[in-house]
């Protein structure tokens, strides 16, 4: 499609949109517009709900047996490749890992409109990004593509030529700032985070004016009220106001300046109450003995205000968090029955093992139960307060520095990281990529030194199998999951953790990746699988799905890395290397190898 053309199919788009979307009051009008037309997927969750579920049927679960590879493309880097495509009309862009190239294709004969390599400082950027090299995806609004490159400089381009509009720099890779996330854009602004906790990085949520890229307003996770965005007496927690210097009085001294609470996972919005939600991570440093108190308001659940960013509510997941549980995971909005009542909720499956359920207006704690049965380091979620319940054997602060607590589970990277879940509407379940691994952990004391790692901690990781005994070795499973009961559905075994974004369709199918580099397709409904797919490398990306001149097509980045693969995509060789995950995943090398792939699927014919 020539640019031309392309501006006229997102013009038609948006005015047809003016009056298909009753009831909405916020948001930008032409990005609603194009992700209710499930041809494309336009945002990382095709719509700001983050459901991940296109209503699309051609590929159902009576055909997709049959499908065949349509076409690849490499993009010519070889670490980890999470996010996946953007895909308008007959266009498609693509975005890699470290050094974030971008590619404008033209989906039509699979051509190169445009690339774009940004220039960026290796040599201060690659050592201070935790966890490989990977970038989460791209954003786009008002003919322009949003790149939020790991050097901290978020950049729109024309996305029709891919030219420069404008950039910002968002942070500081010397004090170790990087970026990893996917921006969201709502109205005239473009939302992205900050990543580094590893690094003594103070997190914030910040929006930047999508025009010329003037900074709008910065919240950040910790510290004093006014610079949170925080009103003592308005925002709600668990049903009361969060009171005067709620962040400050859960630290020791000024320890909140480098308190962590990065904001490197995913954003979703609702339209209708105009409110951005997110979740801040791990509290810096790992070693909590240093550190005592809830260390507010890292490991929280976050509902801003999208114009303003003031607080409306906030829950915090993991007080005085022990086990590097980053609150950071996608926020699911849906409307479900829960207890008899349809509720406007939101769905977090959190590192920590725990699955919540919350009303997303009030942030009512509605449900919180574990989703992965491995789960040890708490027994239960209080629902009046909502603590968890400590186990005590399993407190790294309380065993103490130097001291190896063991059998923890979930391990840090949690239950699940980042890779996002989906939600049907068409059968009410939530389909869950899993970790199923524990940990040993032993914290250790550090100085803060500006740009230098602040862990303070030591990791082995290892199946969960090990602590339940149960014979197994599996590190991760795929499950389905009633947010409403808290229970899990059905669940699907997978020799390594499933570190993939899960995709759910009209068609009755549910997608996923797994670290060998399958693609696997199941019945929604029971879990049967009914396709499987090996790509040239793991699958640490999240399965999209378009239709393109009367076509649907199922599309997937495989390029192994990430926390699970950064042995492979950065050659480390311990077993506590990689923030303890090399060891637990030494055998993905006898399955795959490095690569960075885009797989297109379609049916025959």
């Amino acid at each position: 499609m020539t640019p031309r053309k392309l501006l006229m199919f997102i013009a038609s788009m948006t005015l047809g949109a003016a009056v298909a979307v009753p009831g909405v009051v916020s948001g930008n009008s032409e990005v609603m517009a194009l992700s209710q037309n499930a041809d494309n997927w336009v945002m990382w969750g095709r719509t700001y709900d983050g459901q991940r579920y296109s209503p699309l049927n051609e590929i159902n679960k009576d055909n997709v047996g049959n499908l065949q590879v349509a076409w690849t493309f490499s993009t010519g880097v070889l670490r980890g490749h999470e996010g996946g495509p953007l895909v308008i009309g007959d266009t498609m862009w693509i975005h890699t890992p470290f050094p974030n190239k971008v590619f404008s294709i033209n989906l039509a004969d699979q051509s190169i409109n445009w690339s774009y390599v940004p220039k960026q400082d290796a040599a201060a950027t690659v050592p201070v990004m935790c966890c490989d090299t990977v970038y989460r995806g791209l954003a786009y609004a008002d003919g322009k593509i949003f790149l939020q490159q790991a050097d901290t400089t978020l950049v729109a381009l024309d996305a029709n030529t891919g030219e420069k509009l404008w950039s910002t720099v968002n942070g500081d890779p010397t004090k170790g700032s990087t970026n990893t996330n996917a921006p969201i854009v709502v109205g005239d602004k473009v939302y992205t985070g900050i990543s580094g906790g590893e690094f003594g990085v103070r997190g914030f949520l910040a929006a930047y004016n999508i025009n010329d890229g003037s900074l709008v307003w910065k919240a950040y996770s910790t510290g004093p009220d006014d610079e949170m965005l925080v009103d003592p007496e308005n925002t709600m927690s668990m049903g009361k106001p969060v009171g005067k210097d709620s962040s400050l009085n859960t630290w020791k001294g000024d320890q909140w300046k480098i308190g962590g609470g990065t904001t490197w996972g995913w954003y979703t919005y609702d339209p209708e109450l105009n409110l951005i939600y997110y979740g801040t991570g791990n509290p810096s440093t790992w070693n909590p003995v240093v550190r005592p108190g809830d260390n507010k308001w890292s490991m929280t659940l976050f509902a801003r205000d999208a114009d303003t960013g003031m607080a409306k509510w906030a829950y915090q997941m993991t007080p005085h968090d022990e086990w590097d549980y980053d609150g950071i995971n996608e926020n699911i909005l849906a409307d479900i029955e829960v207890n008899g009542e349809m509720r406007k909720v939101l769905v977090h499956f959190d590192r920590n093992g725990f699955g919540y359920t919350l009303d997303r207006v009030t942030g009512e704690l509605l449900v919180a139960e574990k989703y992965d049965p491995a789960t040890n380091w708490a027994t239960h979620v209080d629902m009046e307060t909502g603590r968890p319940s400590v186990v005590a054997r399993y407190s790294t602060r309380w065993h103490g520095e130097d001291v190896n607590t063991t059998n923890v589970c979930p391990a840090a990277l949690g239950s699940k990281d980042q890779q996002p879940a989906a939600f049907s509407p068409d059968t009410g379940l939530f389909y869950v990529p899993t970790n199923h691994v524990c940990m040993d952990y032993e914290p250790f004391y550090v100085e803060y030194v500006a740009g230098q790692p602040y862990v303070g901690a030591t990791l082995s990781m290892f199946p969960a199998g090990r602590v339940l005994g149960d014979g197994t070795d599996n590190l991760g499973n795929f499950i389905a999951w009633d947010a409403a009961k808290g229970e899990i559905v059905w669940s699907i075994p997978e020799p390594f953790s499933v570190w993939s974004g899960a995709l759910a369709t009209g068609g009755g199918v549910v997608f996923y990746g797994t670290l060998e580099g399958y693609l696997v397709a199941v019945d929604a409904n029971t879990g049967d699988e009914l396709y499987r797919f090996k790509t040239p490398s793991g699958i640490i990306g999240n399965v999209n799905t378009w239709m393109h001149d009367g076509k649907q097509y199922i599309g997937i980045l495989s390029g192994i890395g990430g926390w699970a693969g950064i042995g492979m995509a950065a050659g480390l060789e311990g077993d506590t290397d990689g923030l303890g995950a090399v060891g637990a995943y030494r055998g993905l090398s006898k399955h795959t190898q490095l690569g960075g792939v885009l797989t297109i699927f379609a049916l025959p014919g």
